[in-house]
């Protein structure tokens, strides 16, 4: 017998949001989307960390700085919420930066999840790339 999952609307919704962001899709028309997936799933840790992301993309760092801590509560071990909060906190000139990146360290020393902030690294400077914070980030995180 197979068992079946169901996806949620929300979900599918989140999937091809995320597609279209792959595909090329602008930020800024993909920001009501991922809204739109918090209000009806707002637990769901990868659409508020999504959001905040866009919003960096965008250079609306205080609603990225919202939807980062938003992803970070949901999942304090989640190293990209935890990277989109240091790159608003940074935008925002919050304090506070240093715990944050320390436990990034820690949670990037799993290959799969140091290859997935590598990557979203370069999708950040493919797409914004004089990203000051960005580099800053990153130099913290692979270069010390």
């Amino acid at each position: 017998m197979t068992e079946t999952t169901t996806i949620t609307p929300a979900e599918q919704l989140f999937d091809d949001a995320i597609r279209d962001y792959q595909n090329g899709e602008s930020p800024a028309k993909l920001i009501p989307v991922f809204i739109d997936i918090c209000n009806q799933s707002p637990k769901l840790t990868s659409a508020w960390t999504c959001l905040s992301w866009l919003y960096l993309l965008e250079d609306k760092a205080p609603l990225a700085l919202k939807a980062a801590h938003k992803a970070a509560k949901l999942e304090p071990y989640d190293a990209q919420s935890r990277v989109n909060l240091v790159l608003a906190m940074l935008e925002t000139k919050e304090k506070g930066v240093r715990e944050h990146i320390e436990a990034i360290q820690q949670l990037i020393l799993t290959e799969e999840i140091h290859t997935q902030i590598v990557e979203n690294i370069q999708d950040g400077f493919s797409r914004k790339p004089e990203w000051d914070s960005l580099k800053r980030v990153q130099k913290w995180l692979f270069e010390e």
